[in-house]
């Protein structure tokens, strides 16, 4: 048989039956050496069970054969995802595992006594992720790796496979960014921002992608923020970033419902979130950069991550009243909106602490690196941050976010407005 001009063996009715083409043919690539054989060899069949999981997985999917090359010695019970109650561990991939939201999130699956492969470039934050994984309850794998280079991310999944097995949930994190007009940053820095808080999200999905397709399931979570679809001043390469995220997982998503594919990929939106990015961000601002309130704290994203992984047949999540808000006004007054943080955005980004010129930040090296210290999932704002939010439990409830909505749009639209006019009255006097 052939799909799109490339060749699938035919391994025989006993060995390919249940399996959608599309997944035949990506086992013919990794086959390449047996493909005039009648079965697969011992080589061949290690490598796909790697991928499938299927030997003794009571919830592989049905029409799956099982490996012949393959015993319960050389299968251990933990490389299968089961315990010894029977019961499925999930394998969970988190990238920006080191600190903030990628570190909350970490915790909760390690309540669930998950298996979690931790991504950062931070070997102290790892550290400090994985003692937290474990003391939850969870197993926990640290690598120190650029999501920024494809290279190094493929090299993480496969660790992670290795120890693991097949990964069930990729969720996309690290970022990074540059507060300052859009004219005081150096192409450098743009292209920097760019490879990691976008094409970090690329490579972290690739790689993922290429693993779930085999098996025909898994789920991919794209931590996004509002930011990605109204953007703000100081902040031009981080937004440009999310905007892109926002886009090519719509694309992708389109193609994964053309395959009737098993993989699913959804985006949870996010609020300004209390994380240490604003102590260790590049900032070119003459005072301390903080996120615009209101601000949450990074449990309350961490759960909408963990939420939507477990439902991940939505589109998007937003997370937090100010998300709502702000994307639903955007939609229906972005001018007004343009006017409104033309005015306000300033100020709104920055405390009133002044901080130094040419402070570490942590765009090219890890702050929290091997001569670092844990920075933890928290920055310096838990003053002021929200240890809750009921537009979550709204996003988690659809029936009744739909009744409030229109609503929500409603108030976001009347906020800007009043307060530009406002503004309008106070320089007319």
């Amino acid at each position: 048989m052939s799909r799109g001009g490339t060749a699938v063996p035919d391994y025989g009715s006993h060995w390919t039956q249940g399996f959608p083409p599309h997944v035949l043919r990506d086992y013919a690539l990794i086959a390449d050496g047996d493909r005039n054989t009648t079965s697969p060899s011992a080589s061949c069949a290690e490598t796909f069970r790697r991928h499938s999981c299927t030997h003794c997985c009571s919830n592989a999917p049905l029409g799956w054969p099982p490996c012949p090359a393959v015993t319960p010695a050389t299968h251990p019970r933990e490389k299968c995802h089961m315990t010894e109650n029977g019961s499925k561990t999930q394998t969970v991939v988190i990238t920006g595992a080191s600190a903030g939201i990628g570190r909350a999130t970490a915790r909760l699956y390690g309540e669930r006594g998950a298996q979690v492969g931790l991504i950062a470039r931070g070997q102290a934050g790892l550290d400090g992720a994985v003692r937290d994984v474990e003391e939850a309850g969870g197993k926990a794998l640290a690598i120190s790796a650029d999501v920024a280079d494809y290279v190094q991310v493929n090299d993480a999944a496969r660790q992670v496979e290795d120890f693991f097995g097949p990964i069930d949930v990729w969720i996309n994190v690290a970022f990074t960014s540059v507060f300052a007009p859009f004219a005081e940053i150096s192409a450098e820095e743009f292209r920097r921002v760019t490879e990691v808080s976008y094409l970090g999200f690329v490579h972290g999905t690739m790689v993922a992608l290429a693993r779930m397709r085999l098996r025909e399931q898994g789920t991919i979570v794209q931590v996004g923020s509002a930011l990605g679809d109204r953007s703000i001043p100081l902040q031009s390469a981080y937004c440009g970033a999310k905007h892109a995220v926002n886009g090519f997982t719509s694309s992708l998503r389109c193609e994964l419902l053309h395959e009737r594919s098993g993989v699913n990929i959804t985006v949870v939106q996010m609020p300004a979130v209390n994380t240490p990015q604003f102590s260790w961000v590049r900032s070119k601002l003459p005072r301390h950069p903080q996120p615009v309130p209101p601000i949450y704290e990074p449990e309350v994203a961490a759960r909408g991550v963990v939420y939507a992984a477990d439902h991940p047949r939505r589109r998007q999540y937003w997370v937090g009243a100010s998300t709502t808000a702000t994307i639903l006004a955007n939609k229906l007054v972005p001018g007004l909106l343009d006017k409104y943080l033309a005015r306000t955005g300033y100020n709104s980004q920055q405390t009133d602490q002044q901080v130094a010129l040419g402070r570490p930040d942590n765009l090219f090296q890890a702050i929290d690196g091997p001569d670092g210290r844990d920075h933890g999932p928290h920055g310096i704002f838990d003053d002021r941050s929200h240890v809750r939010s009921e537009q979550l439990w709204l996003a988690q409830h659809p029936r009744v976010l739909a009744g409030v909505a229109a609503g929500t749009a409603v108030a976001g639209t009347a906020v800007a407005a009043g307060a530009i006019l406002t503004g309008r009255r106070t320089r007319r006097r």
